[in-house]
Protein backbone atom coordinates (compact mmCIF):
# COMPACT_ATOMS: atom_id res chain seq x y z
CA UNK A 1 0.00 0.00 0.00
CA UNK A 2 1.11 3.18 -0.76
CA UNK A 3 0.38 6.45 1.32
CA UNK A 4 1.00 8.55 -1.22
CA UNK A 5 -1.12 7.18 -3.89
CA UNK A 6 -3.78 6.83 -1.38
CA UNK A 7 -3.87 10.86 0.28
CA UNK A 8 -3.80 11.19 -3.79
CA UNK A 9 -7.10 9.37 -4.37
CA UNK A 10 -8.85 10.47 -1.33
CA UNK A 11 -8.29 14.01 -2.38
CA UNK A 12 -9.95 13.49 -5.67
CA UNK A 13 -12.76 11.82 -4.36
CA UNK A 14 -13.49 14.61 -2.38
CA UNK A 15 -12.87 17.03 -5.90
CA UNK A 16 -15.70 14.82 -7.34
CA UNK A 17 -18.03 14.90 -4.55
CA UNK A 18 -17.73 18.75 -5.18
CA UNK A 19 -18.93 18.21 -8.73
CA UNK A 20 -22.48 16.92 -7.66
CA UNK A 21 -22.98 20.40 -5.55
CA UNK A 22 -21.58 22.33 -8.64
CA UNK A 23 -23.93 20.67 -11.07
CA UNK A 24 -26.85 21.61 -8.66
CA UNK A 25 -24.98 25.16 -9.55
CA UNK A 26 -24.79 24.85 -13.34
CA UNK A 27 -28.65 23.57 -13.81
CA UNK A 28 -30.23 25.80 -11.27
CA UNK A 29 -28.87 28.96 -12.64
CA UNK A 30 -30.08 27.80 -16.21
CA UNK A 31 -33.83 27.14 -15.31
CA UNK A 32 -36.69 29.76 -14.25
CA UNK A 33 -36.63 31.32 -10.73
CA UNK A 34 -39.74 29.33 -9.93
CA UNK A 35 -38.03 26.10 -10.59
CA UNK A 36 -34.34 26.68 -8.99
CA UNK A 37 -34.88 25.42 -5.74
CA UNK A 38 -36.36 21.81 -7.05
CA UNK A 39 -33.66 21.99 -9.37
CA UNK A 40 -30.45 22.26 -6.84
CA UNK A 41 -32.97 20.19 -4.57
CA UNK A 42 -32.32 17.22 -6.73
CA UNK A 43 -29.24 16.74 -6.53
CA UNK A 44 -29.33 17.46 -3.33
CA UNK A 45 -31.55 14.26 -2.75
CA UNK A 46 -29.17 12.14 -4.82
CA UNK A 47 -25.86 13.10 -3.14
CA UNK A 48 -27.98 11.08 0.04
CA UNK A 49 -29.47 8.50 -1.59
CA UNK A 50 -26.66 7.73 -3.97
CA UNK A 51 -23.79 6.95 -0.84
CA UNK A 52 -26.68 5.17 1.48
CA UNK A 53 -26.87 2.88 -1.86
CA UNK A 54 -23.67 2.87 -3.01
CA UNK A 55 -22.50 1.93 0.65
CA UNK A 56 -25.30 -1.31 0.96
CA UNK A 57 -25.42 -2.79 -2.38
CA UNK A 58 -23.76 -0.66 -5.14
CA UNK A 59 -20.24 -1.37 -4.53
CA UNK A 60 -21.02 -5.11 -4.19
CA UNK A 61 -23.06 -5.23 -7.07
CA UNK A 62 -20.19 -3.04 -9.28
CA UNK A 63 -17.06 -4.38 -8.42
CA UNK A 64 -17.90 -7.81 -6.42
CA UNK A 65 -17.15 -11.34 -7.74
CA UNK A 66 -18.42 -11.39 -11.87
CA UNK A 67 -22.07 -12.74 -12.27
CA UNK A 68 -21.67 -13.41 -16.53
CA UNK A 69 -19.94 -10.42 -17.00
CA UNK A 70 -22.87 -7.83 -16.45
CA UNK A 71 -23.23 -7.67 -12.74
CA UNK A 72 -21.13 -8.35 -9.61
CA UNK A 73 -22.31 -10.33 -6.55
CA UNK A 74 -23.64 -9.49 -2.74
CA UNK A 75 -20.07 -10.13 -1.07
CA UNK A 76 -19.26 -6.69 -0.01
CA UNK A 77 -23.20 -5.72 1.71
CA UNK A 78 -22.68 -2.59 3.60
CA UNK A 79 -18.78 -2.24 2.60
CA UNK A 80 -18.59 -5.98 4.75
CA UNK A 81 -15.64 -7.86 3.74
CA UNK A 82 -13.77 -4.34 2.66
CA UNK A 83 -10.38 -4.20 5.21
CA UNK A 84 -9.20 -0.90 5.07
CA UNK A 85 -5.59 -2.08 6.25
CA UNK A 86 -5.76 -4.15 3.12
CA UNK A 87 -5.02 -3.51 -0.70
CA UNK A 88 -7.50 -3.62 -3.51
CA UNK A 89 -7.63 -6.22 -5.93
CA UNK A 90 -8.34 -3.36 -8.57
CA UNK A 91 -5.68 -0.83 -7.66
CA UNK A 92 -2.68 -2.26 -6.30
CA UNK A 93 -1.03 0.59 -4.40
CA UNK A 94 -4.55 1.88 -2.96
CA UNK A 95 -6.75 0.47 0.38
CA UNK A 96 -9.51 -1.31 -0.62
CA UNK A 97 -12.09 1.49 1.09
CA UNK A 98 -10.20 4.26 -0.77
CA UNK A 99 -10.95 2.52 -4.01
CA UNK A 100 -14.67 2.09 -3.01
CA UNK A 101 -15.08 5.78 -1.85
CA UNK A 102 -13.52 7.09 -4.65
CA UNK A 103 -15.83 5.08 -7.28
CA UNK A 104 -18.86 5.98 -4.47
CA UNK A 105 -18.25 9.39 -5.62
CA UNK A 106 -19.14 8.63 -9.78
CA UNK A 107 -22.37 6.65 -8.86
CA UNK A 108 -23.37 10.31 -7.03
CA UNK A 109 -22.68 12.23 -9.84
CA UNK A 110 -24.31 10.04 -12.92
CA UNK A 111 -27.97 10.32 -11.60
CA UNK A 112 -27.75 13.62 -10.95
CA UNK A 113 -26.90 14.48 -14.70
CA UNK A 114 -30.42 12.84 -15.71
CA UNK A 115 -32.42 15.68 -13.85
CA UNK A 116 -31.32 18.27 -16.40
CA UNK A 117 -33.12 16.78 -19.23
CA UNK A 118 -36.89 16.29 -17.02
CA UNK A 119 -36.07 20.02 -14.90
CA UNK A 120 -39.64 21.73 -14.39
CA UNK A 121 -41.92 18.71 -14.90
CA UNK A 122 -40.92 16.29 -13.11
CA UNK A 123 -42.76 14.89 -9.65
CA UNK A 124 -39.94 14.86 -6.80
CA UNK A 125 -40.89 11.81 -5.09
CA UNK A 126 -41.18 10.05 -8.51
CA UNK A 127 -37.53 11.67 -9.48
CA UNK A 128 -36.68 10.20 -6.19
CA UNK A 129 -37.69 6.36 -6.67
CA UNK A 130 -36.81 6.49 -10.05
CA UNK A 131 -33.27 7.42 -9.26
CA UNK A 132 -33.39 4.48 -6.81
CA UNK A 133 -34.41 1.87 -9.24
CA UNK A 134 -31.97 3.40 -12.29
CA UNK A 135 -28.75 3.12 -10.66
CA UNK A 136 -29.76 -0.61 -9.39
CA UNK A 137 -31.16 -1.22 -13.52
CA UNK A 138 -28.72 1.15 -15.30
CA UNK A 139 -25.48 2.04 -13.23
CA UNK A 140 -24.20 -0.38 -11.15
CA UNK A 141 -24.69 -3.34 -14.04
CA UNK A 142 -22.76 -0.26 -16.42
CA UNK A 143 -20.07 0.15 -13.93
CA UNK A 144 -18.86 -4.21 -13.46
CA UNK A 145 -19.35 -4.77 -17.75
CA UNK A 146 -16.92 -1.83 -17.58
CA UNK A 147 -14.74 -1.63 -14.86
CA UNK A 148 -15.25 -4.75 -12.85
CA UNK A 149 -12.99 -7.88 -13.05
CA UNK A 150 -14.60 -10.02 -15.81
CA UNK A 151 -17.22 -7.33 -17.07
CA UNK A 152 -18.20 -7.88 -20.85
CA UNK A 153 -17.35 -4.59 -22.69
CA UNK A 154 -13.79 -5.14 -20.81
CA UNK A 155 -13.28 -8.79 -22.42
CA UNK A 156 -14.16 -7.51 -25.43
CA UNK A 157 -11.40 -4.84 -25.33
CA UNK A 158 -13.87 -1.53 -25.44
CA UNK A 159 -11.44 1.00 -22.73
CA UNK A 160 -13.41 3.96 -20.83
CA UNK A 161 -11.02 5.55 -18.75
CA UNK A 162 -13.40 7.73 -16.87
CA UNK A 163 -17.05 7.15 -17.36
CA UNK A 164 -17.59 7.88 -21.19
CA UNK A 165 -20.09 4.94 -21.67
CA UNK A 166 -20.99 4.24 -17.34
CA UNK A 167 -21.72 8.00 -16.57
CA UNK A 168 -22.65 10.14 -19.45
CA UNK A 169 -24.01 8.28 -21.98
CA UNK A 170 -26.10 6.42 -19.73
CA UNK A 171 -27.28 9.38 -17.90
CA UNK A 172 -27.88 11.06 -21.02
CA UNK A 173 -29.88 8.76 -23.21
CA UNK A 174 -31.52 8.20 -19.77
CA UNK A 175 -32.57 11.94 -19.53
CA UNK A 176 -33.82 11.63 -23.46
CA UNK A 177 -35.85 8.83 -23.06
CA UNK A 178 -37.20 9.92 -19.95
CA UNK A 179 -38.14 14.02 -21.53
CA UNK A 180 -40.05 11.65 -24.44
CA UNK A 181 -42.50 10.06 -22.24
CA UNK A 182 -43.00 13.34 -19.75
CA UNK A 183 -43.56 15.32 -23.14
CA UNK A 184 -42.38 19.09 -22.83
CA UNK A 185 -42.71 21.92 -20.29
CA UNK A 186 -46.20 23.48 -20.63
CA UNK A 187 -46.37 26.34 -23.23
CA UNK A 188 -42.13 25.94 -24.18
CA UNK A 189 -43.09 26.54 -27.68
CA UNK A 190 -44.59 29.79 -26.84
CA UNK A 191 -42.80 31.13 -24.13
CA UNK A 192 -39.16 32.77 -24.54
CA UNK A 193 -37.13 31.23 -22.26
CA UNK A 194 -34.91 32.96 -20.48
CA UNK A 195 -31.80 31.53 -18.35
CA UNK A 196 -32.47 33.03 -14.82
CA UNK A 197 -28.97 33.42 -13.14
CA UNK A 198 -26.15 33.34 -15.71
CA UNK A 199 -23.60 33.83 -12.35
CA UNK A 200 -24.85 30.44 -11.09
CA UNK A 201 -24.08 28.52 -14.34
CA UNK A 202 -20.62 29.69 -14.34
CA UNK A 203 -20.06 29.46 -11.01
CA UNK A 204 -21.69 25.74 -11.50
CA UNK A 205 -19.37 25.23 -14.75
CA UNK A 206 -16.89 26.20 -13.00
CA UNK A 207 -16.72 23.86 -9.81
CA UNK A 208 -17.50 21.33 -12.58
CA UNK A 209 -13.73 22.01 -14.35
CA UNK A 210 -12.33 22.04 -11.06
CA UNK A 211 -13.82 18.89 -9.83
CA UNK A 212 -13.29 17.14 -12.99
CA UNK A 213 -9.28 17.36 -12.81
CA UNK A 214 -9.96 14.90 -9.65
CA UNK A 215 -12.70 12.87 -12.17
CA UNK A 216 -10.22 12.42 -14.70
CA UNK A 217 -6.41 12.34 -13.08
CA UNK A 218 -8.16 10.14 -10.18
CA UNK A 219 -8.88 7.69 -12.51
CA UNK A 220 -4.77 6.92 -13.21
CA UNK A 221 -5.43 5.21 -9.16
CA UNK A 222 -2.12 6.19 -8.53
CA UNK A 223 -0.62 9.57 -8.34
CA UNK A 224 1.67 8.65 -10.86
CA UNK A 225 2.59 10.51 -14.48
CA UNK A 226 -0.67 8.89 -16.26
CA UNK A 227 -2.42 11.04 -13.75
CA UNK A 228 -0.63 13.78 -14.98
CA UNK A 229 -1.41 13.23 -18.43
CA UNK A 230 -4.85 13.20 -18.05
CA UNK A 231 -4.68 15.96 -15.74
CA UNK A 232 -3.24 17.85 -19.05
CA UNK A 233 -5.84 16.16 -21.48
CA UNK A 234 -8.83 17.19 -19.40
CA UNK A 235 -7.69 20.57 -19.09
CA UNK A 236 -6.74 20.77 -22.88
CA UNK A 237 -9.93 19.55 -23.80
CA UNK A 238 -11.83 21.26 -21.81
CA UNK A 239 -10.51 24.87 -23.04
CA UNK A 240 -10.67 23.82 -26.95
CA UNK A 241 -14.09 23.33 -26.60
CA UNK A 242 -14.35 26.75 -24.56
CA UNK A 243 -13.12 28.70 -27.56
CA UNK A 244 -14.52 26.52 -30.08
CA UNK A 245 -18.08 27.47 -28.42
CA UNK A 246 -17.42 31.17 -28.08
CA UNK A 247 -16.50 31.02 -32.01
CA UNK A 248 -19.71 29.41 -32.68
CA UNK A 249 -21.58 32.40 -30.52
CA UNK A 250 -19.66 35.16 -32.64
CA UNK A 251 -20.63 33.49 -35.96
CA UNK A 252 -24.34 33.27 -35.27
CA UNK A 253 -24.94 35.42 -32.73
CA UNK A 254 -22.34 37.92 -33.16
CA UNK A 255 -20.40 38.08 -29.77
CA UNK A 256 -20.02 35.70 -27.09
CA UNK A 257 -21.96 34.47 -24.26
CA UNK A 258 -20.76 33.58 -21.00
CA UNK A 259 -23.44 30.62 -20.71
CA UNK A 260 -21.82 29.27 -23.99
CA UNK A 261 -18.58 29.60 -22.51
CA UNK A 262 -19.94 27.51 -19.40
CA UNK A 263 -21.54 24.79 -21.76
CA UNK A 264 -19.01 24.42 -24.07
CA UNK A 265 -15.77 23.65 -21.49
CA UNK A 266 -18.61 21.07 -19.95
CA UNK A 267 -18.70 19.33 -23.09
CA UNK A 268 -15.17 19.84 -23.59
CA UNK A 269 -15.00 17.90 -20.17
CA UNK A 270 -17.68 15.24 -21.25
CA UNK A 271 -15.61 14.32 -24.47
CA UNK A 272 -12.38 13.79 -23.25
CA UNK A 273 -13.35 11.52 -20.08
CA UNK A 274 -13.45 8.02 -22.18
CA UNK A 275 -9.63 8.86 -23.90
CA UNK A 276 -8.37 11.35 -21.19
CA UNK A 277 -5.80 8.32 -19.54
CA UNK A 278 -5.64 6.78 -23.30
CA UNK A 279 -5.32 9.62 -25.72
CA UNK A 280 -2.09 11.66 -26.95
CA UNK A 281 -1.95 15.49 -25.62
CA UNK A 282 -2.17 16.70 -28.97
CA UNK A 283 -5.44 15.22 -29.48
CA UNK A 284 -7.05 16.41 -27.14
CA UNK A 285 -7.07 19.82 -28.64
CA UNK A 286 -8.98 17.85 -31.60
CA UNK A 287 -11.19 16.28 -29.52
CA UNK A 288 -12.56 19.71 -27.66
CA UNK A 289 -12.54 21.92 -30.62
CA UNK A 290 -15.05 18.99 -32.79
CA UNK A 291 -17.08 18.66 -29.65
CA UNK A 292 -18.88 22.27 -29.62
CA UNK A 293 -19.87 22.32 -33.14
CA UNK A 294 -21.13 18.23 -32.95
CA UNK A 295 -23.25 19.38 -29.71
CA UNK A 296 -24.37 22.14 -30.74
CA UNK A 297 -25.99 21.36 -33.93
CA UNK A 298 -27.35 18.61 -32.15
CA UNK A 299 -28.74 20.53 -29.63
CA UNK A 300 -30.68 22.50 -32.16
CA UNK A 301 -31.89 19.03 -34.32
CA UNK A 302 -33.46 17.64 -30.91
CA UNK A 303 -35.68 21.07 -29.69
CA UNK A 304 -36.84 22.17 -33.21
CA UNK A 305 -36.69 18.84 -35.76
CA UNK A 306 -37.30 15.94 -32.81
CA UNK A 307 -39.47 18.24 -31.15
CA UNK A 308 -38.12 16.60 -27.58
CA UNK A 309 -37.41 18.92 -24.70
CA UNK A 310 -34.37 18.11 -22.93
CA UNK A 311 -35.05 20.83 -20.45
CA UNK A 312 -31.29 21.57 -19.62
CA UNK A 313 -29.47 19.76 -22.58
CA UNK A 314 -28.50 16.49 -20.59
CA UNK A 315 -28.54 14.49 -23.33
CA UNK A 316 -27.25 17.07 -25.73
CA UNK A 317 -23.87 17.40 -23.23
CA UNK A 318 -23.45 14.22 -21.91
CA UNK A 319 -25.56 11.68 -24.37
CA UNK A 320 -23.23 13.39 -27.57
CA UNK A 321 -20.33 14.50 -25.75
CA UNK A 322 -20.02 11.10 -24.84
CA UNK A 323 -20.46 9.15 -27.88
CA UNK A 324 -18.12 11.56 -29.50
CA UNK A 325 -15.56 11.41 -26.32
CA UNK A 326 -16.04 7.11 -27.27
CA UNK A 327 -15.32 7.46 -30.69
CA UNK A 328 -12.39 9.50 -30.40
CA UNK A 329 -10.61 7.39 -27.85
CA UNK A 330 -11.30 4.57 -30.49
CA UNK A 331 -9.36 7.27 -32.97
CA UNK A 332 -6.23 8.58 -31.14
CA UNK A 333 -5.81 5.74 -28.26
CA UNK A 334 -2.64 5.08 -27.68
CA UNK A 335 -1.58 1.51 -26.10
CA UNK A 336 2.19 2.73 -25.43
CA UNK A 337 0.22 5.74 -23.16
CA UNK A 338 -1.75 3.22 -21.06
CA UNK A 339 -1.53 -0.82 -21.71
CA UNK A 340 -5.40 -0.90 -20.91
CA UNK A 341 -6.04 -0.31 -24.25
CA UNK A 342 -5.14 -3.96 -26.29
CA UNK A 343 -4.71 -2.01 -29.53
CA UNK A 344 -3.96 1.67 -31.06
CA UNK A 345 -6.69 3.72 -32.16
CA UNK A 346 -8.08 3.78 -35.84
CA UNK A 347 -6.06 7.04 -36.85
CA UNK A 348 -2.45 4.90 -36.07
CA UNK A 349 -3.61 2.09 -38.44
CA UNK A 350 -5.77 -0.70 -36.45
CA UNK A 351 -9.77 -1.28 -36.36
CA UNK A 352 -9.91 -3.30 -33.56
CA UNK A 353 -9.83 -0.78 -30.65
CA UNK A 354 -12.48 1.64 -32.73
CA UNK A 355 -14.58 -1.37 -33.40
CA UNK A 356 -14.71 -2.57 -29.48
CA UNK A 357 -15.32 1.42 -28.59
CA UNK A 358 -18.52 1.36 -31.05
CA UNK A 359 -19.50 -1.86 -29.68
CA UNK A 360 -19.43 -0.77 -26.34
CA UNK A 361 -21.75 2.39 -27.06
CA UNK A 362 -24.06 0.70 -28.70
CA UNK A 363 -24.20 -1.94 -25.76
CA UNK A 364 -24.73 1.09 -23.10
CA UNK A 365 -27.59 3.16 -25.26
CA UNK A 366 -29.34 -0.30 -25.24
CA UNK A 367 -28.98 -0.74 -21.32
CA UNK A 368 -30.31 2.61 -20.79
CA UNK A 369 -32.80 2.48 -23.26
CA UNK A 370 -34.73 -0.78 -21.64
CA UNK A 371 -33.46 -0.28 -17.92
CA UNK A 372 -35.13 3.50 -18.51
CA UNK A 373 -38.57 2.14 -19.51
CA UNK A 374 -38.13 -0.69 -16.95
CA UNK A 375 -37.63 2.14 -13.92
CA UNK A 376 -40.27 4.02 -15.13
CA UNK A 377 -42.65 1.73 -15.96
CA UNK A 378 -41.85 0.71 -11.86
CA UNK A 379 -41.93 4.40 -10.81
CA UNK A 380 -45.54 5.25 -11.93
CA UNK A 381 -47.02 1.80 -10.34
CA UNK A 382 -45.96 4.00 -7.04
CA UNK A 383 -46.66 7.27 -8.38
CA UNK A 384 -47.04 9.98 -11.25
CA UNK A 385 -43.89 10.81 -13.08
CA UNK A 386 -45.30 13.88 -13.43
CA UNK A 387 -46.68 17.00 -11.69
CA UNK A 388 -50.36 18.49 -12.07
CA UNK A 389 -50.95 21.41 -14.80
CA UNK A 390 -51.50 23.60 -12.03
CA UNK A 391 -48.27 22.75 -10.02
CA UNK A 392 -46.18 23.25 -12.70
CA UNK A 393 -47.69 26.62 -13.75
CA UNK A 394 -47.01 27.62 -9.80
CA UNK A 395 -43.68 26.31 -10.30
CA UNK A 396 -41.45 23.50 -8.94
CA UNK A 397 -40.48 25.05 -5.41
CA UNK A 398 -43.64 26.22 -3.67
CA UNK A 399 -45.80 23.09 -4.76
CA UNK A 400 -42.93 20.76 -4.33
CA UNK A 401 -40.70 21.56 -1.29
CA UNK A 402 -42.95 24.52 0.15
CA UNK A 403 -39.92 27.21 0.15
CA UNK A 404 -39.24 30.15 -2.90
CA UNK A 405 -35.35 30.97 -3.90
CA UNK A 406 -36.24 35.07 -4.00
CA UNK A 407 -38.82 35.55 -1.44
CA UNK A 408 -38.71 39.36 -2.36
CA UNK A 409 -39.08 38.83 -5.76
CA UNK A 410 -42.42 40.09 -6.66
CA UNK A 411 -42.38 40.16 -10.96
CA UNK A 412 -43.27 38.19 -13.32
CA UNK A 413 -40.62 34.71 -13.71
Amino acid sequence: MNFGDNAFILICAAFVFFMTPGLAFFYGGLVRRKNVVNTMMACAGIMGLSVVMWVVLGFSLSFGTDHGGVIGSFEYVCFNGLDFREVSSYAPTLSSLTFAVFQMMFAMITPALITGAVAGRIKYRALFVFIALWSLVVYYPMAHMVWGQGGFLAEIGSVDFAGGNVVHISSGVTGLVLAKMLGGRRGIEHTSYRVHNIPFVFLGASLLWFGWFGFNAGSALAADGLAAHAFTTTALASASALLSWMLIDVVREGKPTLVGASTGLVVGLVAITPGAGFVPIWSAIIIGLAVSPICYFCMILLKKKLKIDDALDAFGCHGIGGVWGGIATGLFARSDINPVARWDGLVFGDTHLFLAQLAGIGVTIAVAIVGTFICAGITRAVTKLRVEPKEELLGMDTTQHGENAYPSFNGLD
